[in-house]
């Protein structure tokens, strides 16, 4: 799964957030709409082609504040892009935006 399949299925509106994405972006005062348009914007940071649940990313998404924000993205059955999860990179899972801590 790469950026340019995520934009395509983002501008042909074939996406949707799985409903913990959707608790998550509540809990964390998130714009659904800010978090679409820098998920376009985004670069894949790391790729899981192995998962069970099938392949996915993470994508890192720079919000219009200019803060970061990671978001867990993956295909369904349908083809369909699913954001699966989001959250803030912090410490010490996180070095800084794109560097993974040791925890």
């Amino acid at each position: 799964m790469d950026i340019t399949c995520i934009r395509e299925r983002l501008a042909e509106g074939r996406w949707r957030l799985s409903y913990h994405a959707l608790q998550r972006c509540d809990e964390r005062d998130l714009d659904v709409a800010d978090l679409i348009s820098s998920l376009a914007d985004g670069e894949v940071l790391e790729e899981y082609p192995d998962d069970p649940r099938g392949p996915s990313c993470l994508v890192l998404c720079k919000l219009p504040d200019g803060s970061f924000l990671h978001a867990v993205c993956g295909m369904d059955g349908s083809g369909w892009l699913v954001v699966i999860t989001v959250y803030r990179p912090e410490k010490p899972k996180w070095i800084d935006e794109r560097t993974r801590g040791k925890v």
